[in-house]
């Protein structure tokens, strides 16, 4: 396609989006609120964010990672390093460091005791148990490593770097783009671990064989509706890591979005480069606009996820979850938003 038609295809959507500017955020309501009065969660949090900054030697750095082989190997990273000494003699440097200490002091002014942190936790808990009765909660490990990692999940252990969420007053933050620091503060931890969770395969079915986007789409689309259940009254701007203008960007501009994806034959592509342009992580979309956020593809598969919910308002959660086949999935959601001409 020439250049210049390329761009006056692109200043179409670009000047709708633009429209964007002067928009306010909105308002959400909370989704069902499942009832879980009758619920006990046993919720087991081990608070380790004092230990590491509290040693003294490499011979009580190497018994801490031994009782704790999951962060030693997952969340410090063990494979990283040629030997095991260069790995001691590196965390050791690390957590003798001053640094470390306004880490840890910051990480207390943030998250206190973490009570509340826990008690998120067990509401959301508690939340998977209504719809999953048999789900039993994984033990929760708190840290602090240096910015090192942030966040693990498994069936059994969830491990959390708390100096990763200090939030924007941090005196130290993660090396990483501004627009995704935004989602690392206090509030954005049990979103995080809700949408890991919705992402395995304990819950969520997917067909390993299909490589299409779409199939990525309903995927993640799933995972956020999961989340979204687990925390009904979570803003969806929290789940996805947008922000609020950009949330409400989406949602006015829904048929545009789709537009796009009609026209460039989106969700049967197997592309590599097609994933990356509307699925993978990066600031904008400007395929479809300046002002569109990136990973747009996961955000359209939440919204036929929905779709889906609310024409077979009948389909547990479970049920939902259970869909291997994100084609079916798709046409069955009745998700067809208007077709707007693009230009060419």
């Amino acid at each position: 396609m020439p250049i210049f038609a390329t761009m006056k295809k692109l200043l179409v959507v670009l000047s709708a989006w633009a429209l964007l500017i002067s928009c306010g955020p909105d308002v959400e309501e909370c989704a069902f609120v499942p009832d879980t009065a009758a619920i006990h969660v046993n919720l087991k949090v081990d608070a380790l964010q004092d230990s590491l900054p509290a040693i003294q030697t490499k011979q009580e750095l190497v018994h801490f990672l031994g009782v704790h082989p999951e962060i030693r190997d997952v969340f410090l990273n063990r494979d990283k390093y040629p030997s095991d000494s260069a790995f001691v003699n590196a965390l050791f440097r690390r957590f003798t460091n001053p640094y470390i200490d306004t880490l840890l002091m910051e990480t207390h002014r943030v998250f206190g005791d973490g009570s509340s942190l826990k008690k998120e936790f067990e509401q959301a808990y508690a939340n998977i148990t209504f719809y999953y009765p048999d789900f039993h909660p994984p033990r929760i490990q708190t840290v602090i490593t240096g910015l090192e990692s942030d966040i693990f999940v498994s069936d059994s252990l969830v491990i959390i770097g708390l100096d990763y969420f200090l939030g924007k007053d941090a005196k130290f933050r993660p090396n990483m783009f501004e627009y995704m620091l935004r989602r690392y503060n206090p509030d954005f931890i049990v979103p995080s671990v809700m949408l890991l969770t919705g992402v395995d395969s304990r819950f969520n079915q997917t067909d390993p064989n299909d490589k299409t986007v779409l199939a990525d789409m309903i995927g993640y689309g799933k995972a956020y509706f999961f989340s979204k259940q687990m925390l009904p009254c979570t803003p969806d701007s929290v789940l996805i890591g947008y922000s609020q203008r950009e949330m409400k960007g989406c949602r006015e501009n829904e048929n545009l979005i789709w537009s796009r994806f009609v026209e460039d034959e989106v969700l049967f592509s197997s592309s590599h480069l097609t994933r990356q342009k509307f699925i993978a992580e990066r600031p904008k979309t400007i395929e479809v606009g300046e002002q569109c956020p990136g990973r747009i593809g996961q955000w359209v598969g939440w919204r036929m996820v929905q779709k889906y919910h609310e024409t077979h308002p009948d389909t547990p959660l479970s049920g939902i979850m259970g869909i291997e086949n994100a084609e079916q999935l798709f046409k069955t959601s009745g998700y067809k938003p208007q077709v707007v001409k693009l230009g060419k």
